[in-house]
């Protein structure tokens, strides 16, 4: 029998029956949804391939400026409006994303040292940070030396002719000393060296660490160089996203990070960066929230008599307490992370099981979320001797809280401390 005649394609005849459709005709289909859309959340945009309209188009990309789309790894409309909203929270001018907070601290250090330069780190430290240094850093022939980061006058004794890159951070990781950061980046500036501030703590609500008081006579940027988040924490505020930010003023010190970014292959993922999109609208008031719960509960515990000290940058008592007012100026926020020292007449046993009999509180890394953590720390294994004083015996717990009553948190912690032991 011969074979039927085929009969005219939807391309010949728009009014024709329709036919069996073909696989070209799925992936080439030629429908374009109307221009003019707009809605609260920006559309989501997944992509490793760009389309380019023509062979000019393609050779005239230009993904460092934003003006233009080449890959996905380099940005995409979904990233790109992130990054924007991320630069202007710091009050900075461009931003780049990475996959995580480490990757952003990584990021900055392969962008900005060589081997036979030194990088000079906070003894209070992000771990991760020194490890890096420690690690990789160490075997590319780049050295580091930690300072005291309440003492400037460390920092400045420690800065030498191969020193090229500080660290900062505010406050203290676990520790939560707050440093004079507009006097450390004096003595950096002072010196010519690059400043890089970890500012996941204060994610742009708490300073503005492009325009510190006091270094308004400084040429250039009134205050530090870079500007690093873990977007992890309070952008995301949900405990279900990794990504980090590297935020500048300079362009070409944007340019040093961007390509460095680029020859590494950060990338993040569009879902990822939509959680945060979605998120920042809220993050002021929940910042404000945890401040309030953190100093009402560090407040109820510094009466406490198992508790020898409270590391709080609005409580008077704290390291640095002056320094956060200074820096953070009238109406301050303190955000939802305080640590504090248990009376060393209790052991790091009892503590433990303090920690293990909280139900609210659960263990668990990291912070900023909805949900109140706490992390007993060693924090002799976390100093280098000789460096910065820790005057404490006791033994410290870190506190990251969350959303919940501040009333059923209280009550939580009471009776974990209740059933500690009694000692003479």
């Amino acid at each position: 029998m011969p074979e039927p005649a085929r009969g005219p394609t939807r391309y010949d005849d728009p009014m024709s029956a329709p036919q069996t459709p073909s696989p070209t005709d799925l992936i080439h289909h030629d429908y374009l949804p109307p221009d003019g859309f707009r809605a609260p959340m920006p559309g989501i945009h997944k992509a490793s391939t760009v389309i380019f309209s023509n062979v000019a188009a393609m050779r005239a990309r230009d993904w460092q400026h934003k003006t233009g789309y080449s890959y996905g790894l380099h940005g995409t409309p979904t990233t790109f409006t992130l990054e924007e909203r991320i630069s202007s929270l710091e009050g900075g001018l461009q931003c780049v994303l990475t996959p995580s907070g480490l990757s952003a601290i990584a990021n900055v250090n392969l962008a900005l040292l060589k081997t036979g330069d030194e990088v000079l780190i906070p003894d209070n430290a992000y771990g991760p940070n020194k490890a890096l240094a420690q690690g990789e850093l160490k075997a590319w022939g780049i050295t580091h030396q930690l300072y005291d980061a309440l003492s400037p006058a460390d920092l400045a004794a420690k800065i030498g002719p191969r020193t090229r890159l500080v660290w900062l951070e505010a406050p203290g990781s676990v520790t939560m000393e707050f440093p004079d950061l507009p006097e450390l980046v004096r003595v950096c500036r002072q010196h010519g060296v690059t400043t890089v501030l970890d500012n996941t703590w204060g994610a742009g609500l708490a300073f503005n660490a492009f325009a510190l008081p006091g270094l308004a006579e400084l040429r250039g940027s009134a205050g530090v160089d870079l500007s690093v988040q873990a977007l992890t924490k309070y952008p995301s505020g949900g405990g279900d996203v990794l990504m980090g930010s590297v935020v500048t003023r300079d362009e070409a010190l944007h340019l040093r990070v961007k390509l460095c970014h680029m020859r590494l292959g950060l990338g993040v993922g569009a879902n990822d960066v939509e959680a945060v999109l979605r998120s920042l609208p809220s993050m002021a008031l929940r910042y404000a929230a945890h401040d309030r719960t953190a100093r009402a509960l560090a407040q109820w515990l510094a009466g406490r008599p198992e508790i020898a000290q409270v590391l709080h940058p609005a409580w008077p008592g704290s390291p640095g307490h002056a320094h956060w007012r200074a820096t953070c100026g009238e109406g301050a926020q303190a955000a939802g992370l305080f640590s504090v020292v248990f009376d060393d007449q209790f052991s790091a046993a009892e503590v433990d099981r303090f920690c293990d009999r909280l139900r609210l509180f659960k263990l668990g890394y990291s912070w900023g979320g909805f949900m109140s953590l706490v992390v007993p720390y060693d924090i002799g294994t976390m100093r280098q001797p000789g460096v910065s004083a820790w005057p404490h015996r006791g033994v410290l717990v870190r506190f990251s809280i969350g959303l919940e009553s501040v009333d059923d948190l209280r009550a939580d912690l009471d009776q974990a401390l209740a059933a500690l032991p009694a000692h003479p």
